[in-house]
């Protein structure tokens, strides 16, 4: 959706660093089936990977890894309702929080 300008001045995927955990990050991660695999080993030194692209909301434990898709708070598409993550982590745990909106 976004104009080629901006998908080119973008990375395709990142990796930050927030007290003591590794969050990956990436916009599409492709098919749904296996999804959580392929992002398990794309993102085999975090903690966590946050997707998007779908709009459909996921926190789900796979492997090493939370697979976390925030949904959307604007543009639900096809999930039931508006939705995003919360992520709190204290002392290299990460616990995610799925807040309804609407």
């Amino acid at each position: 959706m976004d104009e080629p300008a901006l998908k080119e001045a973008l990375q395709r995927q990142r990796v930050v660093e927030a007290a003591d955990v590794r969050i990956g990050m990436v916009h599409d991660a492709g098919p749904r089936v296996g999804r959580e695999a392929r992002l398990a080993a794309r993102f085999e030194d975090c903690d966590a990977v946050v997707y998007g692209h779908t709009h459909v909301p996921q926190v789900e434990r796979f492997q090493h890894l939370w697979v976390l898709n925030p949904g959307s708070p604007t543009d639900r598409r096809k999930a039931p309702v508006h939705t995003m993550i919360m992520l709190t982590v204290k002392r290299g745990r990460i616990t995610p929080e799925l807040v309804t909106l609407s």
